[in-house]
C-alpha cells in the first residue's frame, strides 16, 4: 500500500490550513467592520456614534473572556466539533445583529459572536499546526492567523463599502452566510481526533498563567493594540466629520491604511521571522520610529 506524500515531501500545506484561514478571515472582518459603518449604524438605531462604538468594545471583551475560557472548556471536545460549532454560533450571532433594532440585544449578540471567535481561534491554531507537521507548523500557523491580517486588508474595507452602499446590515448577513458554508467545509475537512495521550488538565492550563513572562507579553500586546485600535475604531467619523474627507475618500484611505499589513517579509528567511526574538526586536524598532 502506497502512503500519501507528507508535507515535507511535497512542500504543500494541507487544504484544511487554508480553510481555517478563511474562518479566521471572517472573524477578523467582523471585529472591525463596524469601524467603517459607525455613522450608518448610529443613524439607523437612533443612538450616538460613541454608543455604537460599544459594539467593538463588547466584542473585544468577549474575545478576552472567550479565548482562554473556551480553550479550557473545549479540552475534551473533538476539535472538529468545536470549530464547526463556533462557526455556527458565529453565524447565529450575526443573524441576530442583522435582524434586531434593540441595541442591548445587538451588544449581547456581539459578545456571543466574540466568544465563538475566541473558541475558533484557539483551536484553529492547534489544528493547523498539527495538520502541517512539526517541520511546517510555524508556516501553517502564520497562514491560519494571517487570515486575520487579510481581513483588515480586504474584509473590513469591503464590508464598509457594502455597508455604506446597501445598508449596514448587509455585511452581517454576508458574514453569517459565509460562516455557515465554512462550518460545513471545516467539519468535512478537519480530521477526527486521533490523540491517544492524556487530555490536558484545565488545572495545568491555568497554572501556566503563573509565569510572569506570559503576563509581560500580554501587557505589551495590550498597550500596542489598545493605543492603535482606539483611534482605528472611530476612523470613519474621524475622517468624514473632523477632517472633511468624503465617503469615497474614506473608502480609499481605509484600504491604504492597512496595506502594510500584507507585507510577507520578503527576503527574510522563515526561520528568522519565526524567531520570537526577531519579532520582539523588530516590533520595538518600528514603534521607536513611529512619531507621536
Amino acid at each position: 500500500m502506497i502512503s500519501a506524500p507528507t508535507v515535507e515531501e511535497t512542500g504543500r500545506l494541507p487544504l484544511v490550513i487554508y480553510v481555517l484561514a478563511v474562518g479566521v478571515f471572517l472573524m477578523g472582518t467582523t471585529e472591525f467592520v463596524v469601524a467603517g459603518i459607525l455613522p450608518e449604524i448610529a443613524g439607523d438605531l437612533g443612538t450616538s456614534i460613541a454608543n455604537v462604538g460599544l459594539m467593538i468594545t463588547v466584542f473585544a471583551i468577549g474575545m478576552i473572556v472567550g479565548t482562554p475560557a473556551m480553550a479550557i472548556l473545549t479540552l475534551r471536545v473533538p476539535r472538529r466539533v468545536t470549530l464547526s460549532s463556533a462557526l455556527i454560533v458565529f453565524a447565529i450571532g450575526h443573524v441576530i445583529v442583522a435582524l434586531s433594532s434593540n441595541f442591548g440585544l445587538i451588544l449581547g449578540a456581539r459578545f456571543l459572536t466574540a466568544v465563538a471567535t475566541g473558541a475558533f481561534w484557539a483551536v484553529a491554531a492547534v489544528v493547523g499546526a498539527k495538520a502541517a507537521g512539526p517541520a511546517s507548523s510555524s508556516r501553517a500557523l502564520g497562514i491560519v492567523l494571517g487570515g486575520g491580517m487579510l481581513a483588515n486588508v480586504i474584509g473590513v474595507p469591503l464590508g464598509a463599502l457594502a455597508g455604506q452602499s446597501i445598508g449596514w446590515r448587509g455585511p452581517f448577513w454576508a458574514l453569517a452566510a459565509l460562516a455557515l458554508v465554512a462550518a460545513a467545509v471545516v467539519h468535512r475537512l478537519v480530521p477526527a481526533d486521533t490523540d491517544s495521550g492524556a487530555v490536558p488538565s484545565w488545572r495545568a492550563e491555568i497554572a501556566s498563567l503563573r509565569d510572569g513572562r506570559i503576563w509581560l507579553v500580554l501587557s505589551g500586546c495590550a498597550v500596542v493594540c489598545g493605543s492603535s485600535l482606539a483611534a482605528y475604531s472611530f476612523i470613519s467619523p474621524l475622517l468624514t466629520e473632523n477632517t472633511g474627507f468624503s465617503e469615497q475618500e474614506f473608502k480609499l484611505g481605509n484600504h491604504v491604511e492597512v496595506l502594510p499589513e500584507i507585507d510577507p517579509n520578503p527576503g527574510i528567511p522563515r526561520s528568522v521571522v519565526a524567531d520570537p526574538r526577531f519579532i520582539v526586536a523588530s516590533t520595538c524598532a518600528i514603534l521607536s520610529l513611529t512619531p507621536v
